[in-house]
């Protein structure tokens, strides 16, 4: 059987971005390596969800990152879904600590998402199936 075991996002700051998917997301850390005093390698993943899908924050320079980084969020495009329980209470949440969101919930046929932004270059969509869907 195969399966997803890593995805990887680029990032403007990957300690800035380990920041906040830990302390603001709520992610854990599965790996914070630096090589040789070299690039960091950082995954997060779902808090107690081992064996999941973990989430590489990789630096966002270079010919294919930066122009691939960039179109993603002047066209306003996330460059990560992540499922939520419910989306409303994770927008109040997050407002809370102080995330700014492109767009709150909004249905979307079967599911209702928000678009937030990771302060590292992303816009990161929310997503949750809609009641009866």
């Amino acid at each position: 059987m195969i399966r997803v075991a890593m995805a990887g996002v680029y990032v403007d700051d990957v300690a800035k971005a380990h920041a906040f998917y830990t302390d603001v997301l709520g992610f854990e850390t599965r790996h914070h390596v630096v090589p040789g005093g070299g690039t960091p390698f950082v995954t997060v993943g779902a808090a107690g969800g081992r064996g999941d899908v973990e989430l590489l924050l990789e630096p966002g320079e270079g010919p294919i990152a930066e122009p691939y980084h960039k179109a993603l969020h002047e066209a306003g495009i996330p460059c990560i879904v992540l499922g939520v329980d419910d989306v409303r209470a994770e927008h109040e949440r997050l407002k809370g600590l102080g995330v700014r969101f492109a767009h709150g919930p909004q249905a979307q046929g079967p599911v209702i998402t928000a678009v937030l932004d990771d302060t590292v270059g992303n816009l990161v969509q929310l997503m949750q199936a809609a009641p009866g869907a």
